[in-house]
């Protein structure tokens, strides 16, 4: 499980360093896409593969369903981490959420977000509006049995 938030640089060759936290679920590569939010998502092998068998239940004659299809695997990179702990983020990644030479790397359960810093700080702030927080995540169950 990813748990936490990491501040960490981007190199020139577009390479990003793991938390040695996350290192251990990555070692076998994973799936690196664009995600909902301004940011990357960073899938391990297991949860990319779970997530491509709920998306087999997806009708393809849905125009909501071929567009999140496309969302999810247009922008898919396979990717593994160097002797150094590092994965290497395809330029045109980075373009598309404006990753330049630092990340914010979140560990959110079964995945890892990364973020541009100027995108993930307003999102941040908004998280600690006790207000906001239970307005917005109101509707969700969570409660402990």
């Amino acid at each position: 499980m990813f748990l936490g938030q990491y501040h960490h640089s981007i190199d020139n060759k577009g390479r990003l360093t793991i938390p040695s936290k996350f290192r251990d679920e990555l070692k076998d590569g994973a799936y690196l896409m664009v995600g909902f939010d301004q940011n990357l998502m960073l899938f391990p092998q297991d949860a990319f593969e779970k997530m491509t068998k709920q998306t087999s239940a997806i009708s393809y004659t849905a125009p909501t369903g071929r567009g999140l299809m496309r969302q999810l695997f247009t922008t898919a990179e396979f990717v593994e981490l160097d002797n150094n702990g590092r994965i290497l983020i395809p330029q045109f990644l980075r373009e598309v959420i404006g990753l330049k030479i630092e990340a914010i790397l979140a560990g959110v359960g079964n995945l890892v977000e990364i973020w541009p810093p100027d995108a993930w700080q307003p999102y941040k702030d908004q998280l600690k509006d006790p207000e906001s927080r239970s307005q917005r995540f109101e509707g969700y169950d969570l409660t402990f049995e």
